[in-house]
């Protein structure tokens, strides 16, 4: 499962910062939320449309994670099971919900 994959990546280069496939009820203070937002599959080939969510006690915190995070997930192109890595977008994303401060980066990764 793809989401299993990006979210071990991800654990094993943040230098423990929790990383969730699903927002605990009481979450750190600083975490990145991954979530899969869409698919494709043409000619045997998967991609996967992932958001990534950092999340700190400010929007400047936030953004300096959401960097290190987009670091991280370009290099996961590394893994054998990556054919690419395309970011889409980042921006800052106030979680207005949960009252915390939040970045997002979107990627798009193409995977067998």
């Amino acid at each position: 499962m793809i989401e299993e994959t990006v979210r071990n990546y991800l654990v094993s280069k943040l230098n423990n910062i929790p990383v969730y496939l699903e927002i605990p009820a009481n979450p750190p203070k600083k975490y990145v939320f991954i979530q899969k937002t869409g698919s494709t599959k043409a000619n045997h080939i998967e991609g996967s449309v992932f958001t990534f969510s950092s999340y700190d006690t400010s929007l400047y915190k936030a953004c300096v994670l959401n960097e290190t995070v987009k670091a991280a997930v370009e290099d996961m192109v590394t893994l054998d099971e990556i054919g690419s890595v395309k970011r889409n977008s980042d921006y800052p994303f106030p979680d207005a919900d949960r009252k915390e401060y939040r970045y997002q980066a979107v990627f798009e990764i193409i995977h067998y």
